[in-house]
């Protein structure tokens, strides 16, 4: 099949980069439209060249989605995209809701990359190649305003999850084989967000290993992943890197430092990060070989709290492809149990309703194989008029409700203290964030 190519064209970086995405999606000129974070570099996917999405039972097998992309009529495609949480349950055998939609893909008409040093711009028509070129050209010229105020959200838990909690470890005294429980709870802003410019805010203020920013398929986020599900490289090495175990990040030096090493002293966080690894080096070995795992038990910082981190890697064996690593590695062991499908139901009730994105994937692939997934964490989410954010905690036979809830606190202020309202916006069409370095 003869493919087209994308247009293209080069240039050089005048802004910071989340500055330059946030400038561009409010331009309006990409719809639907999905920004993606992935160590140095940064990319914007805008409109829809072609698309897969996945609901009922098409949704039980994976190994198909690559071919139905592999037909897409341009070369050196990159695909963009969300996978909701309830597709783990599928995939582990669950009868799916006909209706919802648990993978949604979209090759864009348009891209537009940076590296932090280019700006490479990817079009199908010439024409719109030098609007975006002009577009992009028209930065760096000003500082964008500050935001006049921030969002101020209670924490606290007005519901029932330290009961939740309780259940859950009523469960896991039994005789089933389940260990550990992701349980998580909603917070309702009740504020309309400027969504764009809480995404730069923050960015700033996290250490993510992954951020996104989209409108896509009908749910807006923006979201500071701490950890990714799935990393495949072109030539078929995958890695996972499982976060669980957590202390919260003060600020003060000190403080932080006894409370890592109070992480790192503590058994109960020490057996749910190990049960973890565990089970994440399983399911890479039900599709890879030379499993091992390095950078065992490290902590991490990420945004207001520090966890205990682990990298666990493989290699595909012949046959299989970038999403026969997904669907073994999802979702991330760090956000639903262990094992896993006995934790979906238990999640489903103590819960209450469908996580939908919270808890899912970002993540983008590529025509070489390339496979990038992001856990949805630390994350505002809008959908069908309501904006929430949304926060869990592993439970394991050693926990106690009043300090899971605790934790889920110490995750939200990652988000909470960064979400700004939707009448700051500034009148020159920029996002309103203070001007500063951004962390790394």
């Amino acid at each position: 099949m003869t493919q087209n190519a994308y247009l293209e064209t080069r240039l050089p970086l005048q802004e910071e980069p989340p500055l330059l995405m946030a400038r561009l999606v409010r331009s309006g000129l990409f719809d639907p439209y999905m920004v993606y974070e992935s160590s140095a570099d940064w990319s914007l996917a805008g409109g829809i060249l072609a698309s897969v999405r996945l609901s009922g039972q098409e949704a039980r097998d994976l190994s198909h989605v690559g071919a139905r992309l592999a037909g897409v009529p341009v070369a050196g495609w990159r695909a963009y995209g969300w996978a909701a949480f309830e597709l783990g349950a599928v995939l582990a055998g669950a009868d799916p809701d006909a209706t919802d939609t648990l993978l949604h893909l979209i090759v864009p008409m348009d891209e537009v990359r940076t590296d932090g040093t280019d700006v490479l711009i990817r079009c199908l028509d010439p024409e719109r190649l030098e609007l975006l070129a002009d577009l992009v050209r028209a930065g760096g010229a000003a500082s964008p305003p500050e935001p006049a105020s921030r969002i101020v959200l209670p924490l606290q838990d007005t519901g029932n999850y330290r009961a939740a909690v309780a259940a859950a470890l009523a469960q896991l005294q039994g005789k089933g084989p389940l260990e550990k429980v992701i349980l998580s709870r909603r917070v309702p802003v009740p504020t309309e967000v400027d969504l764009v410019a809480s995404y730069v805010a923050g960015r700033r203020a996290n250490t993510p290993a992954r951020s996104f920013l989209l409108d896509l398929g009908g749910i807006q986020a923006a979201g500071f992943s701490p950890e990714t599900v799935a990393e495949v490289t072109a030539d078929g090495r995958v890695t996972t890197r499982p976060l669980a175990g957590t202390r919260a990040r003060t600020g003060t030096a000190a403080d932080d430092a006894r409370l890592r090493a109070d992480l790192l002293g503590d058994p109960k966080e020490i057996h749910e990060h190990a049960i973890s690894v565990k089970l994440a080096l399983e399911d890479l070995g039900a599709v890879c070989d030379d499993t091992t795992i390095s950078e065992y038990m490290t902590v991490l910082d990420r945004g207001t709290v520090q966890h205990l981190a682990s990298t666990v890697t493989g290699r595909l064996r012949p046959g299989h492809g970038p999403w026969d690593a997904f669907a073994a590695l999802f979702p991330a062991v760090t956000a639903s149990g262990i094992p896993k499908a006995p934790a979906y139901p238990l999640i489903r009730a103590l819960e209450g309703k469908p996580r939908g994105l919270y808890a899912g994937a970002v993540l983008t692939c590529d025509a070489d194989g390339t496979l990038d997934a992001a856990l949805v964490l630390r994350s505002v989410f809008r959908l069908n008029g309501q904006c929430w954010l949304q926060a869990g905690a592993g439970v394991v036979r050693q926990s106690r409700p009043e300090r899971e809830h605790e934790e889920t606190c110490e995750k939200l202020r990652s988000v909470a203290c960064c979400l700004v309202p939707a009448d700051h916006a500034a009148t020159n069409g920029e996002s309103a964030v203070t001007p500063g370095a951004f962390t790394e």
